[in-house]
């Protein structure tokens, strides 16, 4: 069976606690994620932010202030205040199946991966519409049977 470690991502776009929320918006804007472990000075994981956490906790493009005024305001905000501390995780040997089964009952888009307490990737939903495509182009189209 495939496991997790196969289909996760290992390259890592994580942020310190004391990083702020305009940080996290222009990580996320660069990098074109929606998950961002955060971690300790060690690299020890300490928790996650998403965009849903991030965008509730922005400032509205919507409110009567330009975008000066908006950063500033967002660089004020740590991570730490807004990140999820209780996330689920999986191990690397993890069933491929079994993660796809909990992210989808549980509407978890990501899953943090680690290799004994070491955190090593990231599962998501990304990574499965990757999986997905790659199936079905080697899958023969019917006229080919």
């Amino acid at each position: 069976m495939i496991t997790v470690k196969e289909l996760m991502t290992r390259e890592l776009y994580t942020l310190k606690p004391t990083d702020t929320v305009y940080q996290a918006r222009e990580l996320m804007l660069n990098k074109q994620i929606r998950h961002i472990p955060i971690v300790d000075k060690q690299g020890n994981f300490l928790g996650l932010l998403t965009k849903r956490d991030l965008l509730a906790a922005s400032v509205s493009m919507l409110a009567d202030i330009d975008v000066l005024e908006r950063n500033e305001l967002e660089e004020g905000i740590p991570i730490n205040e807004i990140m999820i501390t209780d996330v689920i995780v999986a191990q690397e040997n993890t069933f491929l199946l079994e993660a796809a089964h909990f992210m989808l009952k549980q509407k978890h888009g990501c899953l943090p991966v680690f290799q004994d307490k070491k955190l090593v990737g990231i599962l998501t939903e990304a990574d499965f519409v990757k999986l997905a495509i790659y199936l079905m182009e080697k899958t023969p189209e019917e006229s080919e049977k």
